[in-house]
């Protein structure tokens, strides 16, 4: 049994290895099981489709990412404003060290976007945990739960646009000014609606 999962593991590290390099959108199950030295019917034993193994093989390459990966706990334990926690955060997210992931993270998303019923493993999976990480941050501060919920959809739209304009070449301190103003504004709105 530890054999099989050892083998699995070393698959799925080949794999994330290789869509971190090459991408996710253009790879057949032939073409990926030959990259890795593999082949269809030991990939299909392993991780069942095609889609299933580029689900997977996202999540190994995020834990690749230790600023990506430990951004939710820092939001919780780390001292200051929830503003400034929030802007910690983005400032974790747009490190330049993070750029190859947020590549593969928009074109795994966009790939599986159009096969959604193929692809819902990867869809479900990708950045479900910040959802519940900045809902529990922002109950914590006084949100109550479906303001919270609300306001982390629009903490997440503001990132993932931040992200695009970074990926698409927007500096990097340009981005990172405009969202400590941006977050403030969301806070603030949200705060106020609240109070009412």
């Amino acid at each position: 049994m530890g054999e099989r999962k050892n083998e699995r593991q070393r698959l799925l590290s080949l794999v994330g290895d290789l869509i971190l390099d090459e991408g996710v959108s253009g790879q057949s199950l032939s073409s990926l099981a030959r990259k890795i030295g593999s082949n269809n019917r030991m990939v299909l034993y392993y991780f069942g489709s095609k889609e299933d193994l580029l689900a997977e093989a996202s999540l190994e390459a995020f834990i690749r990412f230790p600023l990506l990966r430990q951004m939710t706990t820092r939001l919780t334990s780390d001292p200051g404003t929830l503003e400034q926690r929030l802007d910690a955060a983005w400032l974790q997210i747009s490190d330049p060290a993070n750029i190859p992931y947020l590549r593969l993270f928009f074109e795994a998303f966009g790939v599986a976007s159009h096969s959604p019923e193929k692809n819902q493993s990867l869809l479900t999976t990708m950045g479900t945990d910040w959802v519940q990480a900045l809902v529990g941050v922002l109950r914590a501060d006084g949100f109550d739960e479906p303001t919270a919920r609300l306001v982390t959809v629009q903490i997440l739209a503001l990132w993932r646009g931040l992200q695009f304009d970074l990926l698409r070449g927007t500096p990097r301190d340009t981005l990172d000014a405009a969202h400590p103003v941006a977050i403030r504004g969301l806070l603030t709105a949200n705060r106020a609606l609240t109070a009412l």
